[in-house]
């Protein structure tokens, strides 16, 4: 199994980031319906955006220990010792790709954060 580089995680990034702002941005969209017509509380787009990224990334990485990004790029991930991640291990990813300090970290430790501290990898499938 070969750990993918840099190169391969920002294509992951840029197809994953597109499909989950048109996913929260339709949800945003829809909600807002309601805000205008029955008087619903207003919610700010950012509670949608953050929902959907970890919502979208925990099941897929569950399910199938990819993402459409991952599935663009043929890549899967891991867990250190290379077998299926556990479930406390896709939720911790999951949660930490919501901090704004995660790829700042790549420079220090060859890997964003969120596969440091999960103890994951991504490979080529």
């Amino acid at each position: 199994m070969n750990e993918v580089g840099i190169g391969t995680r920002v294509i992951n990034f840029l197809v994953d980031t597109i499909v989950i702002f048109a996913l929260s941005y339709g949800l945003y969209k829809w909600y807002t319906f309601y805000v205008m017509y029955w008087s619903y509380k207003f919610v700010p787009f950012y509670f949608f955006f953050y929902g959907t990224v970890f919502v979208y990334y925990t099941l897929f990485e569950l399910f199938f220990s990819r993402s459409l990004g991952k599935y663009v790029t043929l890549t899967k991930v891991r867990s250190a010792s290379g077998g299926k991640p556990a479930f406390y291990q896709i939720l911790l990813r999951s949660l930490l790709r919501l901090t704004l300090i995660d790829p700042f970290f790549i420079p220090f430790l060859n890997r964003p954060l969120h596969d440091a501290l999960s103890k994951t990898k991504i490979v080529e499938v």
